[in-house]
């Protein structure tokens, strides 16, 4: 008999869902603040955001798999914008990593909306197929891990590619324009390695919290 897999629980109202907007949104904020936040690993050219992005990737996996692919599709729809100009606005106030008063905010800054748009066209590429990917194999196998690794591993690949493409393929920043391929690279290393690491692990853990706490019991293991 084929494994038919337990149906996603279904929240009590959609005050999670605004929740996970907020978070989102809060989440490409920071990262998109960071990644102006250039480190150097192992002689390695990467930035902050590498470390913090991942989050997002945690917190649509446990959307999916509570709720289901449709309501994590309309968290993505409703983050995008707000993520787009409040990543802009920020951008601008704290460019190179300072605040630079709110007269910042008078002229359009190219440099940094050229950033925001390509974090809004990568978050919206890498969490889509994140969530495709996600509940495509969490259809078909048990394994609570395989899900979210597989999701990280394509997600996270085509969010970095889009973004690091798009904002600094040709930059008028200098640095980044020649070291974009190299930062993309290791900066994908770094959040796959978060990811798998601690972000998987974290997976299970709220998961189980979770479903111990709507008082749903684990789905019986597939049958051999």
């Amino acid at each position: 008999m084929p494994y038919a897999p337990a149906a996603p629980a279904r929240l009590p109202c959609s005050s999670p869902l605004t929740l996970l907007v907020a978070l989102h949104v809060a989440i490409v904020i920071a990262s998109n603040y960071l990644v102006q936040l250039p480190i150097t690993l192992l002689g390695f050219h990467s930035t902050w955001g590498a470390f913090s992005f991942p989050f997002i990737f945690l917190a649509t996996d446990l959307t999916v798999r509570l709720v289901g692919k449709a309501p994590a599709r309309r968290v993505i729809g409703r983050a995008m914008l707000p993520a787009l100009v409040a990543s802009y606005i920020v951008g601008v106030l704290f460019h190179d990593g300072r605040f630079n008063g709110w007269g910042a905010l008078q002229d359009f800054n190219t440099f940094v909306f050229r950033i925001a748009f390509a974090s809004f066209a990568a978050y919206a590429l890498g969490q889509l197929l994140d969530i495709q990917v996600f509940d495509r194999i969490r259809q078909k196998s048990r394994a609570w891990w395989l899900a979210p690794a597989a999701a990280s591993v394509f997600g996270q690949a085509l969010d970095t590619a889009a973004f690091f493409s798009i904002a600094f393929w040709r930059s008028t920043d200098a640095f980044m324009a020649a070291h974009w391929g190299e930062i993309a690279v290791v900066d994908y290393v770094i959040k796959l390695a978060v990811s798998l690491l601690l972000f998987v692990p974290a997976y299970g853990v709220v998961l189980a919290a979770i479903v111990r706490a709507m008082g749903r019991p684990p789905a019986p293991a597939p049958a051999a």
